[in-house]
């Protein structure tokens, strides 16, 4: 199996992505990935980013697939896709990820190859740029969040997109209605959570949230609790304004998506959702540096005007 060409974002003011492709494992043709630019294909897309995920992935994608499936089988206008990033994993995860191809097929199932590690903001971006969903969830490989919340945002994101456009109870069955159309963001949120007892929590869980909260803060503002819970809802008019701007690569990115959303006047929705730490984080004491490091040149870049943030789309 070939990894496909994936380009990287100059350091320059713009970015510049080459074409990505992937292969279909049953006629091994290659095929162009859709782009975020194009009318959507399907009513939601799950983007999965995984480094070293061999163990957690395929609990997370069985949970995942067999609710997809079984809400396709009772709605037939629910059509999915889940699209998996590998990061560039040093095991077997890209085996593991081609297995779901091969079982679900590569309409409902595909893999995007990094060829080396970049970061979790990296992945998403791409999975993100590449998707066909009219609705865009960010999911973590390790199933701390069940795949069913995903109801919560989805509802959220409806509603709000009705009362908001003025679109009235007839939206619903209106033929003419996408939710695509409208940039509304619903970020899942753990900050019912803060009062669990301590002792049921990594301590250096707890240690980087407080650490980094003064930041979040500053960045975010008070609206947003938790602006760090891995499973984040886009629409695709949202998602298209946000990843084609989006440069961090790493574990601060949902702060630049925080600080775009902002800029663009995108409504961040934020909804509880039930969420259990997993065994086998990459969260660490080294985190809180390296996200330092991160606001800091993403206060750099815009604040210099350095990254252009673009407004139109071809």
């Amino acid at each position: 199996m070939k990894s496909p060409t994936v380009g990287l974002e100059p350091t320059t003011t713009r970015h510049v992505d080459a074409p990505v492709i992937y292969e279909d494992l049953n006629s091994l043709k290659q095929i162009p990935c859709p782009h975020i630019n194009d009318p959507a294909e399907k009513y939601i897309s799950l983007i999965i980013p995984a480094f070293n995920e061999e163990r957690r992935l395929p609990a997370a994608l069985d949970e995942t697939m067999n609710y997809l499936q079984r809400r396709a089988a009772k709605d037939r206008s629910f059509t999915y896709e889940v699209v998996i990033v590998d990061d560039g994993s040093q095991d077997a995860t890209k085996s593991v990820a081609f297995g779901f191809v091969k079982k679900y097929t590569v309409d409902n199932v595909r893999v995007i190859l990094l060829g080396r590690n970049h970061g979790k903001g990296e992945a998403i971006r791409k999975g993100m740029l590449h998707s066909r969903g009219e609705l865009l969830l960010m999911v973590d490989a390790d199933g701390a969040t069940k795949v069913n919340d995903l109801e919560k945002l989805e509802y959220q994101i409806h509603a709000f997109a009705k009362k908001e456009f003025n679109l009235g109870n007839a939206a619903a069955t209106d033929s003419n209605f996408r939710i695509s159309d409208f940039p509304v963001a619903a970020f899942g949120s753990r900050a019912h959570l803060e009062e669990k007892p301590l002792e049921t929590r990594k301590w250096y869980r707890y240690f980087l949230k407080k650490s980094f909260d003064p930041v979040v803060f500053l960045v975010a503002g008070p609206e947003i609790r938790d602006t760090q819970c891995g499973f984040k809802m886009f629409t695709r008019a949202a998602a298209r304004r946000l990843f084609t701007n989006i440069r961090l690569k790493g574990w601060c990115f949902d702060l630049e998506v925080v600080f775009l959303c902002k800029h663009f006047n995108i409504p961040v929705l934020e909804i509880s959702v039930d969420w259990s730490e997993m065994p086998g984080s990459k969260v660490n004491l080294l985190s809180i540096p390296q996200a330092m490091w991160e606001v800091a040149i993403m206060v750099f870049g815009y604040g210099t005007g350095m990254w252009e943030i673009r407004s139109e789309y071809s």
